[in-house]
């Protein structure tokens, strides 16, 4: 599956467009993580535990993503994007979406 942020994939051309494919997670904190950032936020930095998470986060909504485009045929999904949104106090979704392609090597 090839994932791009551009409406173009170098060496590829779009022969069919499928539509828009998303794929999103819902994560909340960690009572461990908190208590580690309120210790970090003491002496400033970055707090490991949270971008660990959150990473792991974006990946699974990205797999997500490619598995619907993959069932709907396609072989691509170009103009990614993300969003972030909190849920509720502790929560937060990270969406991911782009339009799932046929892409065909030139």
């Amino acid at each position: 599956m090839i994932l791009s942020n551009t409406t173009d994939v170098v060496g590829y051309k779009v022969t069919e467009s499928i539509g828009l494919v998303n794929g999103s997670i819902v994560q909340s904190k960690h009572v461990g993580r908190d208590i580690m950032a309120g210790l970090k936020t003491l002496i400033g930095g970055e707090i490991a535990g949270y971008t660990e998470m959150l990473s792991d986060a974006r990946d699974k909504a990205i797999q997500r993503m490619a598995k619907e485009a993959e069932g709907k045929g396609a072989n691509a999904v170009i103009n990614i994007r993300f969003t972030t949104s909190a849920i509720s106090q502790g929560m937060s979704e990270i969406l991911v979406y782009g339009t799932a392609v046929v892409l065909t090597k030139i």
